[in-house]
């Protein structure tokens, strides 16, 4: 393996956000999910671990993870073992989660996952399937920014560095030939790092002009007067890109494979739902968020977020190469060596059995 060294400041990142892990019991600053439907029924039988723990965020893009834990999909598929969700704001804490071992799997974008896999050199998680494509949007406001070319000397955020979201609009930010610095976020545009949850607020306050940022976020600030400046979609060949993967924790996946593969199964047969029933499926994930955030999204909100997303079980591993490289570009990751980052096996056997095509890992799967 060629050698992999992520910047200083990511390594910094990663103490920074392990503190919390200190202060709550969820760890990383995550939120226990709290639902009756994934409760363990009485007699049902137990697989090789007593709990699985996943994590996700609360984002229409981790959909899949939304209505699979509100539907309770997960846990029919788990039998006696139970299913123990956490939620995130974005991939790096999460990956931390997931290197501590305090979580086993997770739904995150794959700059994070890219970013986990390379600072341990290969040895802690691998990617074991897809989850959704698209969904991630530049909105600006209109009075001060009308054209792409108007974006320099803004404050434009995005969700957390070397999130997946921040490597997009740094390596965007270079195919234009502007500079900036990476780990600071400065100049010729500001990059603003903020939380989803308080970027509509800054959106208001006038602290940002704009933000690069996946669903709802991105249709909360459309909703605040925003304007969709760039659909990331536009971006890639046939308007498909990887933005949600499925990880696990290797020493997870060694030891408990039925656990693993009964959570594929979940996913799959989620998706499945997903698109076979898009507005009961729309109506479940605002029913989540609302768990989580104490209110339900409005319909200016959830319509054109969720109109943008595609729920998809393939990995577009390819995609994740190419992200990958816009990563090195950025400044924020040294050229990685990818191979055996993904494990599409168990996937592909519950595809199988299901009579689904099966995925491919772009010549990026186990060594």
């Amino acid at each position: 393996m060629s050698a992999v060294r992520p910047l200083k400041t990511l390594r910094a990142l990663a103490v920074v956000t392990a503190l919390p892990v200190l202060l709550t019991a969820c760890g990383y600053g995550s939120k226990a999910v709290d639902d009756r439907r994934n409760a363990v029924a009485a007699g049902a039988r137990k697989l090789s671990a007593d709990e699985v723990r996943i994590g996700y965020f609360p984002n229409l893009t981790h959909a899949t993870a939304l209505v699979g834990v509100q539907q309770g999909l997960f846990q029919k598929e788990l039998g006696g073992t139970r299913v123990k969700p956490s939620t995130f704001n974005a991939g790096p804490s999460e990956i931390e989660a997931l290197n501590a071992g305090s979580l086993d799997i997770g739904w995150i974008g794959p700059s994070p996952a890219v970013n986990g896999y390379t600072r341990s050199n290969g040895k802690n998680l691998k990617i074991i399937g897809g989850s959704a494509s698209g969904g991630v949007k530049l909105v600006v406001d209109p009075k001060k920014i009308r054209s792409l070319d108007d974006l320099k000397g803004k404050r434009i955020a995005t969700p957390q560095l070397g999130n997946t979201q921040d490597v997009a609009f740094l390596h965007w930010i270079g195919e234009k030939g502007w500079k900036v610095d990476p780990q600071s976020g400065k100049g010729d545009v500001s990059v603003v790092r903020t939380d989803n949850k308080i970027t509509p607020d800054a959106y208001r306050a006038g602290s940002i002009d704009g933000a690069w940022v996946p669903e709802p976020t991105a249709s909360k600030l459309v909703a605040e007067g925003g304007k969709v400046l760039l659909d990331e979609s536009a971006l890639w060949p046939d308007k498909k890109f990887v933005i949600t993967n499925i990880v696990v924790s290797q020493t997870f996946l060694a030891r408990h494979p039925d656990v693993v593969e009964a959570v594929l199964r979940g996913s799959v047969r989620t998706n499945q739902w997903i698109n076979a029933h898009p507005d009961k499926a729309k109506a479940s994930a605002d029913a989540a968020l609302q768990k989580l955030s104490g209110k339900a999204l409005p319909a200016d909100v959830i319509d054109p977020a969720w109109r943008s997303i595609r729920f998809t079980d393939d990995p577009l591993a390819s995609t994740l190469d190419t992200e990958a490289e816009h990563a090195v570009t950025a400044g924020l990751l040294d050229e990685p060596d990818l191979k055996g980052i993904y494990d599409l096996a168990p996937l592909n056997k519950v595809l199988r059995a299901a009579g689904r095509p099966t995925v491919d890992d772009a010549g990026l799967g186990a060594r």
